[in-house]
């Protein structure tokens, strides 16, 4: 299977939001974020079918309507973004401690515990 794509800014926003709501329809997620964007409803599901495009996003019908939810766990998502980010642009070599994000308000003990292992797992923190 193939990874997804890095999520941009405003494609982290709306998994934010998922990760803290849930799965949500197109309505939900324009009016949770309708202070953030000044979207019109159609590109709210615009922009949420391209991140299902990209991976991103699944979507289900739930009574008829269509609901999305992240693709992907909170972890991984953030792990592999952290990881391009330290890695690659920053050339960082080394363990990465995740314990440099302790006051995240979506991240609990056990998903830093898990991200720290994430971020961890590969040759480049051998180095």
């Amino acid at each position: 299977m193939t990874e997804a794509p890095a999520p941009n800014e405003t494609e982290l926003t709306l998994l934010k939001s998922f990760w803290r709501l849930g799965p949500l329809s197109a309505r939900e997620v324009h009016e949770a974020l309708g202070k953030d964007f000044a979207w019109a409803p159609s590109t709210t599901r615009t922009v949420l079918e391209r991140m299902r495009g990209k991976g991103l996003l699944t979507r289900r019908s739930v009574h008829g309507m269509a609901v999305y939810a992240p693709a992907g766990d909170k972890v991984s998502v953030l792990g592999a973004a952290l990881n391009r980010l330290m890695r690659s642009v920053l050339e960082v070599r080394g363990e990465l401690p995740a314990s440099a994000f302790a006051g995240s308000e979506i991240l609990s003990e056990a998903e830093l515990a898990e991200l720290h292992d994430l971020l961890n797992a590969g040759p480049e923190s051998k180095a």
